[in-house]
């Protein structure tokens, strides 16, 4: 852990979720491939058409309607109608055919698990402050096993446009009734999660995974999320 700015008064810790608490790389591929089945299984003219070929109608889509890419799991079904109706689908059937791989896909990335150890520090940290996680994905923490060690949860869209924009750090601040400066949030993504957290007044925890250089430094750098167990003991 390094310490670029002294902490001051932290009543509550706001986790960012994918790639912060666990590895979300494996999760995304698990949800991807079993949206595809289910496309395949109920579109068989979507056959050979692999995950790009969707991401490009979002792309498209985004264009038209650039505040979509704020709420990612509405613009990844209409991602997919979109895909469908290109292939010939008419659009009835092509919505109830999206929800299916949607559904789909959602089912297998929300089926993650956290290591014993990250538990058992969330656990602990609970015990002295207020757990939150702020996200711009859609992971669930009633899922991962955290509806009981986390106050509640905000994710982009239904909580607000996604980070680095102050939405959602404004509304977990009101929510908890504390001053934003009261809030460490803490994050793997430097644009998001600290220039994010500092813009909004929080102070902010980098897990730096890939020791990049960086001109904006947070209150501090970690290389592992357990290296937060020094803040049980501060």
């Amino acid at each position: 852990m390094q310490i670029f700015k002294a902490l001051s008064d932290i009543k509550a810790l706001s986790f960012d979720l994918d790639d912060t608490l666990y590895d979300n790389k494996p999760i995304i591929e698990a949800a991807e491939q079993a949206m595809l089945s289910a496309l395949l299984k109920h579109a068989p003219a979507s056959k050979g058409r692999d995950s790009n070929f969707w991401w490009q109608h979002r792309l498209k889509l985004a264009k038209v309607e650039p505040e979509l890419r704020h709420d990612i799991g509405r613009w990844r079904l209409l991602g997919i109608e979109a895909g469908l109706v290109e292939l010939g689908i008419a659009r009835n059937e092509a919505k109830k055919v999206a929800q299916q791989g949607y559904d789909a896909f959602l089912d297998a990335r929300t089926r993650i698990s956290l290591t014993a150890e990250v538990n058992e520090l969330l656990t602990a940290l609970a015990e002295r402050y207020q757990l939150i996680a702020i996200t711009n994905g859609n992971a669930c923490i009633n899922k991962m096993g955290l509806g009981e060690v986390f106050e509640f949860s905000l994710q982009a869209g239904p909580g607000g446009k996604m980070k680095p924009y102050p939405d959602m750090f404004q509304a977990a601040a009101e929510r908890l009734k504390l001053a934003p400066a009261q809030i460490l949030h803490i994050g793997d993504s430097h644009r998001a999660d600290v220039m994010g957290a500092l813009a909004a007044g929080c102070q902010a925890a980098w897990l730096d995974h890939h020791r990049q250089p960086v001109s904006i430094l947070p209150h501090i750098r970690l290389t592992d999320v357990r290296q937060l167990g020094a803040l049980i003991t501060a």
